[in-house]
C-alpha cells in the first residue's frame, strides 16, 4: 500500500518517519516544490527502514502519487511577522487550490488527510476543491484535534498515574485557542472520571483542571517558543490516522471534516469524534456535553465559520 505526502518540511518528514516506524504501508512518496529537500528527507528516512519495517521511501512528482490509498497534505506557509490571520488564510488557500487538483488528477481514489494550518478552514476549502472533482467530503479530513486529544489524555494519565491509552477524553472544535476540553465525558477504564478518582482516592480539583486545560491549549506555543516548531506529536498523529484508514480499523478519532450542522452552526468544519475506516469518515458522532461545553463548542464553531466567510469575502 502506498501513502503520498505533499510537503517534506518538519511535519511531512516526521510523518513519513512515523509511518516507517509503525510499518503501516509498503511505500511512502514525498512530493515537494523543493525537490532536493524531498530527496534528502526520503533518503535519510529510507536508511532508518532496516531498523524498523521494510518500507520503501522515495521522492517523486505528483504523477508518482498514482494508486496512493492516502495522501497527506502538509504543504503550506507559516504566519509572517505582522501578517494577519486572513492574509495567512489567503496564502495557504492559494496553495491548496493548486495542490488538491494536482493530487486528485493522479490519485482520484485517495483519502485526503489535511494538516495545513489553520487546519479546520483548510480542510473545509480542500473538501470544496475535491467536491468540484466528484470526491465526497467523507474522503477529505483534517488532523483536527487528534493531537490536542492526545495531549489531554497524556496529561491526565500523568496526573492519575494511568496509561493514557486507558483514558477516554476528547478535545473538540477548533484546532486552536477556542478548542473545547470535554471534561464532562472523561472516563478511565470505562469509569467516569469523578468516580474513578473517588475509588483511587485521588483528586482533580478545579485548579488541576484549569492547569491541564492551559497546558493543552498552550502546548504548541510553548514548544514553538522552545524549539521553533512542533512535529513529533503531529507526525505521529498523522501516522496513526493513516494506519486506521489503511487497515480499516473503524477507530474513533477527533479528526475534522465538513459538518452540515453542529450546535446550531451550519456548514462548518471542526473536530468531533468521527468513526474512521478504509473509505474515510464513516460517521460523525454527536458528543454528550454539559451546558457550558455546548456553549463553548458553539463559540468555537462560529470562529471557524467566520474565518471561512472572511476568506470567501476576500476572494469575491
Amino acid at each position: 500500500m502506498k501513502v503520498g505526502i505533499v510537503g517534506s518540511g518538519f511535519v511531512g518528514a516526521t510523518a513519513a518517519y512515523a509511518l516507517v516506524l509503525r510499518g503501516v504501508c509498503r511505500e511512502v512518496v514525498l512530493v515537494d516544490v523543493n525537490q532536493a529537500r524531498a530527496a534528502a528527507e526520503a533518503d535519510d528516512i529510507l536508511h532508518a527502514a532496516p531498523f524498523a519495517h521494510p518500507v520503501n521511501v522515495r521522492a517523486g512528482d505528483y504523477s508518482d502519487l498514482s494508486d496512493s490509498r492516502v495522501v497527506i497534505i502538509t504543504a503550506g506557509v507559516s504566519q509572517k511577522p505582522g501578517e494577519t490571520r486572513l492574509q495567512l488564510l489567503e496564502r495557504n488557500a492559494a496553495i491548496l487550490h493548486q495542490v488538491i487538483p494536482a493530487v486528485l488528477s493522479y490519485a482520484p481514489q485517495a483519502v485526503l488527510l489535511i494538516t495545513t494550518n489553520p487546519v479546520d478552514v483548510m480542510t473545509h476549502l480542500a473538501a470544496r476543491e475535491a467536491a468540484a472533482r466528484g470526491v465526497p467530503s467523507t474522503r477529505v479530513l483534517g488532523s483536527g484535534t487528534t493531537l490536542d486529544t492526545a495531549r489531554f489524555r497524556a496529561l491526565l494519565g500523568r496526573r492519575l498515574g494511568i496509561d493514557a491509552q486507558h483514558i477516554h477524553a476528547y478535545v473538540l472544535g477548533e484546532h486552536g485557542d477556542s478548542e473545547v476540553l470535554a471534561w464532562s465525558s472523561v472516563s478511565v477504564g470505562g469509569i467516569a472520571l469523578d468516580v474513578f478518582c473517588g475509588m483511587q482516592h485521588v483528586s482533580i480539583c478545579e485548579d488541576d483542571r484549569q492547569e491541564i486545560d492551559t497546558l493543552v491549549r498552550r502546548a504548541a506555543y510553548e514548544i514553538i517558543a522552545g524549539k521553533g516548531a512542533t512535529y513529533y506529536g503531529i507526525g505521529s498523529a498523522l501516522a496513526r490516522i493513516t494506519e486506521v484508514i489503511l487497515r480499516d480499523q473503524r477507530a474513533i478519532l477527533t479528526v475534522c471534516t465538513p459538518t452540515p450542522e453542529i450546535v446550531g452552526v451550519k456548514d462548518v468544519t471542526l473536530a468531533l469524534p468521527n468513526l474512521l475506516g478504509g473509505e474515510g469518515i464513516l460517521a460523525t458522532l454527536t458528543p454528550s456535553l454539559d451546558e457550558q461545553e455546548t456553549a463553548a463548542l458553539r463559540a468555537s464553531a462560529e470562529i471557524i465559520q467566520n474565518a471561512i466567510l472572511s476568506l470567501e469575502g476576500a476572494n469575491r
